[in-house]
This record gives C-alpha cells, sequence and structure tokens, in this order.
C-alpha cells in the first residue's frame, strides 16, 4: 500500500480526533465561569472555614496556631448551644410540616380550579417576589405594639405577637408560612403536571375514589418533588437567619436564638471567636450533610411502580 493511500485513509481519523480535542477545550472554557465562581465563592471560604475551626482565631487577631480539639469543645459547652439547637429543631420541624401540607394543598387547589386560576397563582406567588429581610421588616412593623396596625387590640388584650417564646416562634413560623408557600406550591405544581393523565384515567375507570387516587396515585408519583422540596424546605430552617435577628433578635429571654444566630454572637459579638464560630459552622455542615442524605435515602428505598 503506498503512502498516499495510507495518508487518504488515516487523515479523517486524524481531523476527527482534531475536532474533538478543539470541542473539549471549547467545554472547559465555557464551564471555566463557573468553576471559577465555584471555586472563589464555595470551595475556598469553604477550606478557610475548616481552617478556623481548627484554629485559635480571635475576630482581630487573626491566627493564632492551631487549636484542636478545643474549638469544639468549647461550641459544644456553650451556654445557648443546646437550646439553639432544640429551638431550631423545633421551628425546623414546624415549618416545614405546615409548608409542605400548605403548599400540596394549594397546588391542588389551583390545579382543579379553572375559573380563578390565575387569579389565586398570583395571589399566592406574589409574597414570594419579596425578599426575606424585606418580609421580615414588614412583619416586624405589623407586629409592633407601637406603631403597628393591630397596636389598639393588642394594648386592649393585653398581648404582643413577639412578647412570649410561644407568640415569637408562631409569629416568626407565620411570616415564613407567607413568604415561601407560593414558592413550594410552585415546586408541586410542576411535580403534578408532570403525572401522565393516561394514570388518573386509568384509576377512575378502576373505580378509585379521589382519596384512593391522591393516595395510591399522586403521592407516590410525586415523592421526587416532595423529597426535593422537604430537602429546601428543612435546609432553609436550619439555616434560619434573618427573620429572627430582625423580628426577635433572640428574644424574649434568649429563647428563639437559632444555631446561625449563636454563630454570628460568638463571632462578631461578645466572645469575638471566629475559630469556635467556625466550629459551629463545621458542626451545622455535617448535620445538614446527614439529614439530606438520611432524607433522600428514606425517599429512594419505595420508588412507585
Amino acid at each position: 500500500m503506498s503512502s498516499n493511500a495510507l495518508k487518504t485513509r488515516t487523515s479523517p481519523v486524524r481531523r476527527r480526533m482534531t475536532q474533538q480535542r478543539a470541542e473539549g477545550w471549547r467545554g472547559w472554557l465555557f464551564a471555566s465561569p463557573t468553576a471559577l465562581i465555584v471555586v472563589v465563592l464555595f470551595i475556598v471560604p469553604l477550606v478557610l472555614v475548616f481552617q478556623m475551626s481548627a484554629s485559635d482565631w480571635p475576630l482581630l487577631g487573626g491566627n493564632q496556631g492551631v487549636n484542636v480539639p478545643e474549638n469544639f469543645v468549647d461550641a459544644v459547652n456553650n451556654r445557648f448551644f443546646w437550646n439553639a439547637v432544640g429551638f431550631t429543631l423545633l421551628y425546623t420541624v414546624v415549618t416545614t410540616v405546615i409548608l409542605l401540607v400548605l403548599a400540596l394543598g394549594l397546588a391542588l387547589l389551583v390545579q382543579e380550579s379553572t375559573r380563578w386560576k390565575g387569579f389565586l397563582r398570583t395571589a399566592i406567588l406574589i409574597p414570594s417576589a419579596l425578599g426575606l429581610a424585606s418580609a421580615s421588616l414588614l412583619f416586624y412593623v405589623l407586629y409592633s405594639p407601637i406603631a403597628g396596625p393591630f397596636s389598639d387590640l393588642m394594648a386592649d388584650w393585653g398581648f404582643t405577637f413577639l412578647g412570649t417564646p410561644e407568640g415569637a416562634l408562631w409569629s416568626t413560623v407565620f411570616l415564613i408560612v407567607w413568604r415561601y408557600a407560593g414558592f413550594y406550591m410552585l415546586l408541586m405544581m410542576v411535580g403534578l403536571q408532570a403525572i401522565p393523565e393516561e394514570v388518573y384515567e386509568a384509576a377512575r375507570i378502576d373505580g378509585a375514589s379521589r382519596w384512593q387516587t391522591f393516595r395510591s396515585v399522586t403521592i407516590p408519583l410525586l415523592k421526587p418533588t416532595l423529597a426535593m422540596t422537604m430537602v429546601l424546605c428543612i435546609t432553609g430552617s436550619l439555616l434560619a437567619f434573618e427573620q429572627f435577628y430582625i423580628l426577635t433578635k433572640g428574644g424574649p429571654d434568649n429563647s428563639t436564638i437559632t444555631v446561625v444566630q449563636l454563630i454570628y454572637s460568638v463571632a462578631f459579638q461578645g466572645p469575638n471567636n471566629l475559630g469556635v464560630a467556625a466550629a459551629l459552622s463545621v458542626i451545622v455542615l455535617v448535620a445538614l450533610v446527614v439529614i439530606n442524605i438520611f432524607q433522600i435515602r428514606v425517599f429512594n428505598d419505595k420508588e412507585p411502580t
């Protein structure tokens, strides 16, 4: 076989390899901005937090050397640690249950409604367009016993929305439900619309009632959406900060301090110890990873057939 014939046969292969290599470099070029953002805004801070958690690092003194495991011992022994953990878990359970049930109910209502569908969607979704800090400031004014619209009523009845631990908790839960119900309803609607109509037709032909259809068809096929929604809701609740910082400042009597508030307090108020605050952050991170893995495994145990 002549050399010219060999070149003719191998040149398309070389051109294809060159093209694939060029496409690979082009792909890396397109992905590099996102990769850079992830490295700068996630990987580097994460490494820095782990370094702080293992170091004696006062706020104004900088790194004073290795300090393991004293930071974690001091974090767990903080006088507000277990109270903050208990309150955060209570708030997370209450908020998650109410939000999931309400979001699913609203999604089913909007899905079934025909005449008022557009109005209902708009009315429920409007609060989701407001930032959490702005919503918290709005409700802070509404709950105010001096300038709020319910001030006269509170004066006559002798109660305040934020004056007791129970009132502060439920007032904050109401704010979060008002703010996020539309967002989670939208996620539920996407999951409901992904269920094939033929499945419901088959259930109706088999004589299934609405409750039987909901329990045996809708819920099993909605599992992926429920899992994602629960992960988002639990993660957001465990990391709660703005609403309590604006509404209650941890009061009354330090009864509404969340774990993230405790991290902020240790880092920038009182002790001013970034090492202990970083240790608390690592504890929260590990807890979030464990809880989310557990949730995903629970939802993936029994796949719908």
